[in-house]
Parts: structure tokens; sequence; C-alpha cells
């Protein structure tokens, strides 16, 4: 358990309080003697085993779980060209076995297309066996060279979700890069977490695709933290790894397949999102302590109290919640900062006065405070957690459309940038994406934007005035 220090900074400055919340609030510990490799804390991993339950919950209805291995031998890793490319001062390689030098050298896998496909070759032989829809949830490994940070820029991504699909047609394929899109606006809205939706310029799609769809989360110093991909393949990799089925007329031919990854940088994007000076702000989803229960010690009524608090505990477990209660000989105030930091979403209070009157005392994570008839606990608390999830959805959708800003020159989109995200009108052209680049120090992220906060109307590019669409720019990690 971590020392309680006081107050964080979030507001003075995000970076510093990211780094104290992870230490605080007991997410990860930092001090592994490998750069850019991390230790989960057991509270930051309840917290990552309850998101990615949702998430496999959603992926499961119709994809099927798998596990294909770490390592890849050299000749499958350098099958695709321009995926190689994408990768090759990232990847890791294994040498040796022990003191003897291995007659082919093994890849680490940085993502596993590699990996997957020559089985997929050896699967696929029919169009009775399409479409196949795969995932597995991974340990990655890339030779990140720039500033690592826990979560966001690793070289060990502990936690990453990749799924691999095989369609028939390319239109099949693109319709299942639809479903992916709606699959992770699903799991971040169980998360609270606003998204935008766009595609990404083809210079930066994912090495080997037709082209690429992204989500990215506003963080709370108005950078952008790209937080889900999806890719339509096409048959680029079907072609390399001869990945071809019989179709329904006798003739061979190649696959469609689609990709689409989440990292643990959902588990970065849910605790910016809602964080606050107190620490995390958790929704009850994925609180690993949804209700922290305090029982205010008399010493003349302590067991009376004791036997209380074991009883609500009781009952609010048969019910279906996460329950602690903390009976430690601390201040009471003690014991509510601690639970804040770790972001629960509801605080329980009983004391003598309140077994007295028949009631306890609730306290949501947000402070508000409310008198809940002990014969009533279960529905009120049902309602209580549902009313607190829904402000913290409210409360996060109103900060990201705070930060996002439609502009009309330069110096508006510098503005912007410094804050969140600025759409601007884009032609398309690179040149005039590297001018904004360079000018303003920002990221085209990516048009045909998915969000309810941005206007789709075309008009005029911001840089060369010629016919346009809407684009994002913003800082990005």
């Amino acid at each position: 358990m971590q020392e309680d220090k006081g107050a964080l900074p979030l507001k003075e400055k995000f970076s510093e309080w990211y780094n104290d919340i992870l230490w605080q609030a007991e997410i990860m510990d930092v001090r592994y003697p490998v750069k850019g490799l991390y230790v989960w804390f057991p509270h930051g991993f309840a917290i990552r085993k309850a998101t990615y339950a949702i998430l496999r919950e959603l992926l499961d209805k119709d994809h099927e779980e798998t596990l294909f291995p770490l390592l890849i031998p050299e000749h499958e890793f350098m099958k695709e060209a321009e995926h190689i490319k994408g990768f090759e001062e990232e990847v890791y390689w294994v040498t040796h076995g022990g003191t003897s030098k291995l007659d082919v050298p093994l890849a680490l896998r940085p993502t596993s297309e590699t990996a997957i496909y020559p089985m997929y070759a050896l699967w696929v032989r029919s169009h009775a066996d399409l479409p196949i829809k795969l995932y597995q949830i991974v340990n990655t490994f890339r030779y990140e060279t720039k500033h690592t940070r826990p979560l966001i820029r690793l070289r060990e991504i502990t936690s990453f979700k990749e799924a691999h699909t095989v369609h028939a047609t390319w239109e099949e394929a693109e319709s299942q890069v639809k479903d992916a899109i709606d699959l992770y606006r699903a799991f971040y809205e169980k998360l609270c977490v606003p998204v935008i939706v766009s595609r990404r310029p083809g210079w930066d799609k994912f090495p080997g695709a037709d082209y690429t769809i992204a989500t990215d989360v506003i963080m709370p110093d108005g950078k952008t933290l790209q937080a889900g991909t999806v890719h339509h393949l096409g048959d680029h990799f079907s072609r390399t790894f001869d990945i071809t089925y019989e179709d329904p007329e006798g003739e061979q031919q190649y696959a469609y397949q689609t990709c689409y990854g989440i990292s643990e940088r959902c588990i970065a994007a849910l605790i910016s999102t809602h964080g606050d000076d107190k620490g995390l702000v958790l929704p009850p989803a994925v609180a690993p302590v949804q209700i922290a229960i305090v029982p205010i010690f008399m010493k003349k009524r302590e067991e009376e109290i004791r036997t209380e608090a074991e009883k609500l505990e009781k009952e609010l477990k048969d019910a279906g919640y996460r329950v602690k209660t903390d009976y430690r000989s601390l201040r009471p105030g003690a014991k509510y900062y601690h639970w804040e930091m770790r972001g629960v979403p509801l605080r329980v209070e009983v004391g003598p006065r309140d077994i007295d009157n028949g009631v306890v005392m609730t306290v949501t994570r947000f402070g508000e405070k409310m008198t809940v008839a002990r014969d009533r606990l279960i529905p009120e608390i049902q309602t209580i957690m549902e009313t607190f999830t829904t402000q913290l959805r409210t409360r996060a959708e109103q900060k990201a459309q705070e930060r996002i800003v439609a502009v009309s020159s330069l110096e508006e989109a510098r503005e912007a940038a410094n804050n969140g995200v600025a759409v601007i009108q884009w032609c398309g052209c690179e040149e005039c994406a590297t001018t904004l680049e360079t000018e303003i120090d920002v990221s085209v992220l990516g048009t045909d934007v998915q969000s309810e906060y941005i206007d789709d109307t075309a008009g005029r590019c911001i840089i060369c005035g010629k016919p346009a669409c809407p684009a994002i720019i913003a800082r990005t990690y």
C-alpha cells in the first residue's frame, strides 16, 4: 500500500498528476529496471481485468478467443515488405538459445500478422470456412525510442487485444471494419470515455493496409491519445501468405482481411478522462471496489456497529456489488481520502446515529451525500450508481466538446491545438498537411470524422484554398 501524499495537481500539470496517480492509486510501479517496462499493482490489474472483461464480452458475441506464439521466425516476419518497413526499427530479436546461436533468428512479436497468417493459409480452404474472426489478448514488444510513458508508450505492451478476420470479398471486409468501429464505440461508451473516430491519412495508415480508421481520446492537457485502430488489409497479406479459398464455382480466390487492436492505452484514457485532484474516478462497471463501507465507531457500541457493517457488506455483495469494509484503526477522514484516491464510486457510512435512525449515509465520488433508508438500501444504491454513471459520462462529454474547436485560419488552429482538437478544412494533399504540421506543430489525425460535435460540411482548404472536407488536427502522444 502506498503512502497517501495529499491532493494531486491535475489542473496545474497533467503529466505530473498522471505520474503521481499511477503510484498513489496503486496502478503501476515504474521502478522495474528495464526502460519502458512496468509492473501492475494488484489494484491497477483489477481495473485492467474489469475493463478487458467488457471488451471480451463484446468480442465474444461473434469472435473466438485464441492464442498464438510470441516468437516469429525471421523468414515469416520478413515476407511482407511494406509491413516490415513499418516495424523494422522496433523489433526485438532472439538470436541465441542458451549459449547456442539459433539457426533462424526469432522476432518478439511487435504485432501478430506474421505469426497468425501462415496458420490462416493452412486453415482456409473453402468459402465455407469464411469468415474467420479470432482475437487474442497478449503482450507485444516494440523497441520504443521516444520518451516512454506507462500505459501510453511502452516497450512491452502487456495487454494488446488484436483481432484478425478473414473474408471472401473486399466489401465483406469493409463491413467488418464498420462493425469493429461500432464495437469500439460500445466499449468506450461503457467506460464513459468520449472518442473521435477518423480515417488516418495514407502516410499514417498501418503498414500493409488499404486504410486505417482510428479512435482518439482528448486528454486533460489537450493532446490526443490514439486509443484503438481498425485496419482494412485488402488482399495484401493473403497474397503474401497465400491465404486462398475455393469459391462456389470451384475457382481459387485470394481472401480479404482486417485487423484491429486496443492496448492498455484504454486504461490510460479511462484514468485521464475521469480523474481529478483527489485521484481516480472510476465508472462502477470497472471499479475493483464499487462500494467502500466505512464504519464510524463509538467505543460503547463498537460491536454493534461492526455487526451492522458486516450485514451491509453481505447484502450489497449478494446484490452483485464489489464491496470492501474498512475496519482499519484510522480516522474516518483518512479512510475517505484512501478510497477517493482509488476511485471508488460510492462510500457508505454507518455509525450509531445511523443505526438508531434506520439509515445509512451514502457519498458518491463526486461528494454528493444522500441519507438512505436501511430497508430501501439495494434499490436506492442501484439508482445512485446509475445516476453516477450518467453524470460521469455527461461530464466527460462536456469536457471533450469544450476542447473541439472549428477554425478557419492557421492562427486560430494554433490556438485551438494548444487546448485540444482543431477542426479544419483540408484538401487531402500531403504538402498542405506538411505545412500544417510544420507551421503549428501538430499532427493531421484524419478525415471522415465521426463525432456528434463536428460539422461535416465541406469547404476550402485552410492552406491552398482548394475544395476540402473537415479534418482534425492536434498534438499527440
